[in-house]
């Protein structure tokens, strides 16, 4: 798997065997040329974050730094190592937490973000769960995009995408099928205060 453009263009990502569902180029690519300008200078949250492709593809295109949330030991392993081999570790964090847990201490810590990724395993709800706690926490610059991939057989995808959390402030921008991946890439608009968005 080789990060697709950006200052990293070219290099290559160590897998993690047997456990992982990497994001396919071709997705990875339609998602990035979706974002356009979002990206360059964006706080990124990269939650189940896997060998860390989409965070560090953010990255390579000029993201300014990036937070990885993954608790499987596999996936940590392959994960530190890319932010290690790409000499990203000035412009990245790793949290080897559950989400729910790192999003209770990232929000702890006042952290706010303008890109988030969410990726779980396929199978379950996380996706509309994980969207629906992100809406309603103090994690979220006052305009966030919030790109989530999940499966066309679950049962929030019927329309190939993910139910939206239930905010005023929110707009699905695009829903695409791959196969049996299906990306919703939302934008949410928040209340925070005293909050100023630097995306």
């Amino acid at each position: 798997m080789r990060i697709i453009a950006g200052e990293l263009r070219g290099r290559v990502l160590a897998p993690v065997q047997g456990r992982t569902r990497p994001t396919a180029a071709k997705v990875r690519e339609a998602i990035f040329n979706i974002l356009g300008p979002v990206v360059p200078e964006a706080q990124v949250l990269d939650l189940f974050a896997g060998t860390g492709a989409l965070g560090i593809e953010a990255l390579s295109r000029g993201a300014a730094q990036a937070v990885f949330v993954e608790d499987h030991p596999g996936a940590l392993k392959a994960l530190r190592r890319n932010l290690e081999t790409l000499g990203l570790q000035d412009r990245s964090r790793v949290l080897p937490l559950p989400v729910a847990a790192a999003l209770r201490q990232l929000a702890a810590q006042g952290e706010r973000f303008g890109l988030v990724f969410l990726d779980p395993p396929y199978g379950g709800e996380a996706a509309a769960a994980t969207l629906g706690a992100l809406a309603g926490s103090s994690l979220l610059l006052t305009e966030v995009w919030v790109v989530a991939e999940h499966s066309r057989r679950e049962k929030h995808s019927k329309r190939e995408t993910i139910d939206a959390p239930e905010s005023g402030g929110t707009g699905l921008v695009s829903a695409k099928r791959y196969g049996d991946t299906c990306i919703s890439i939302f934008t949410l608009h928040t209340s925070n205060k005293g909050v100023t968005d630097e995306t």
